[in-house]
C-alpha cells in the first residue's frame, strides 16, 4: 500500500502526510549528474541503469516529482482502519466487487492490532457456511461478529481456507505482501495465504501492488501524472516491479526484505551496486534509484 506525498519544496524530513490530505505543489527539476552514480553489469541483456543515492534528501530537493508513493503497511488501511474513501475508490464501476455480498470470514492481526471494518457495510462470520467471501488483512487471527479477533496460527487459518476452496469462495486479500521486515526478522503476510489459496484452487483478487490499479487511484486523488510521481519501497516484486508497471519512477530501500540477499549486516549499509542489479534482473523489476535506507 502506498501513501501519497505531495509538496511544495521537499517531503517532510520526519512524517509524511496521508493520501488525501495533501494539497501541496508539484517537484519539477531533473536531478543533478553530479548527485549520484550509475550502475550496471555486463550483460548481453540491455537493463535500465539505476542512480545510487545515500539519503532521500538529494531526491528531494531535485523539485522533480508532484508525488511521492510510500510503502505502508496495509495498502488500503493504516494498520487499524481504512484511509477514507480508499476502498470504495478502488472497488468503483467493478462488476466483481459489485457481485461479492457483503458477509466475510476476515482474516487479520493480533499483536499488530487487529484491523477495523466499521463504516465498511460488511458483516463478519466465522462460520465458513455463511460467508459470500474472504477478506484477507493479516495473518494472526480471525475477526469474529462481535468486532473482536481471535488468536489462531498460520496452520489454523490455512485449515479454514481449505474449507473455503471446497465451497469456491473468493478472496480479497488487501495487503499483497508476502513478507514485511520487523527488527530485522521477516513477517509472514498475506500475500502468502493469497498465494496458497490459489495453489487450492481458490479465486484471489489482489487489490494492491504490484497491480497498476493501486497506483492509477493514487494518482488520481493526487491529481497527477505518471511523470509526476515516485514510488518508494522496500520490495522488488510488490513496489519497484508496481512502479515499473505503471510506468513511474520508484526509489528502492535496501535495508528492508532483501538486506540479507543483499548481504547487508546493519542498518544503513549500502549495497553493493552488482548485488543490487543481479537481484533486480531475478525479479524483473528495475529502480530507477537505490538507497540504503529511508533517511535525509
Amino acid at each position: 500500500m502506498h501513501g501519497i506525498v505531495k509538496s511544495s519544496l521537499s517531503p517532510p524530513q520526519s512524517t509524511f502526510q496521508q493520501a488525501i490530505h495533501s494539497s501541496l505543489s508539484p517537484y519539477r527539476r531533473n536531478p543533478s549528474s553530479e548527485m549520484t552514480s550509475r550502475c550496471s553489469i555486463s550483460s548481453s541483456k540491455e537493463v535500465p541503469l539505476f542512480q545510487s543515492l545515500k539519503g532521500i534528501q538529494q531526491l528531494a530537493e531535485t523539485r522533480r516529482f508532484k508525488a511521492w508513493f510510500l510503502d505502508q503497511f496495509g495498502v488500503l488501511h493504516d494498520g487499524k482502519q481504512p484511509y477514507p474513501g480508499a476502498i470504495s475508490t478502488c472497488m468503483r464501476n467493478d462488476a466483481w466487487f459489485a457481485a461479492l455480498g457483503r458477509s466475510c470470514i476476515h482474516m487479520t492481526w493480533n499483536d499488530r492490532g487487529a484491523i477495523s471494518l466499521e463504516g465498511l457495510g460488511l458483516q463478519v462470520v466465522d462460520n465458513v457456511d455463511e460467508a459470500e467471501f474472504i477478506l484477507a488483512h493479516g495473518t494472526e487471527a480471525l475477526g469474529l461478529p462481535s468486532g473482536t479477533s481471535l488468536p489462531l496460527t498460520l496452520e489454523d487459518l490455512e485449515e479454514i481456507l481449505t474449507q473455503c476452496a471446497v465451497k469456491n469462495i473468493p478472496m480479497v486479500v488487501a495487503n499483497p505482501d508476502f513478507v514485511t521486515v520487523e527488527a530485522r526478522a521477516l513477517r509472514v503476510m498475506p500475500g502468502t495465504l493469497a498465494s496458497k489459496y490459489e495453489k487450492l484452487g481458490g479465486e484471489v483478487k489482489w487489490m494492491g501492488k504490484p497491480d497498476e490499479k493501486i497506483y492509477k487511484s493514487a494518482m488520481a486523488m493526487a491529481g497527477v501524472d505518471a511523470v509526476d510521481c515516485i514510488a518508494v519501497g522496500d520490495s522488488l516484486h510488490h513496489d519497484i516491479k508496481g512502479a515499473n508497471i505503471a510506468g513511474i519512477q520508484s526509489a528502492f530501500i535496501t535495508c528492508g526484505i532483501h538486506a540479507t540477499e543483499l548481504g547487508l549486516g546493519k542498518f544503513g549499509d549500502a549495497a553493493d551496486s552488482s548485488s543490487v542489479q543481479a537481484l533486480a534482473l531475478r525479479h524483473d523489476a528495475h529502480p530507477s534509484y537505490v538507497l540504503p535506507a529511508f533517511m535525509w
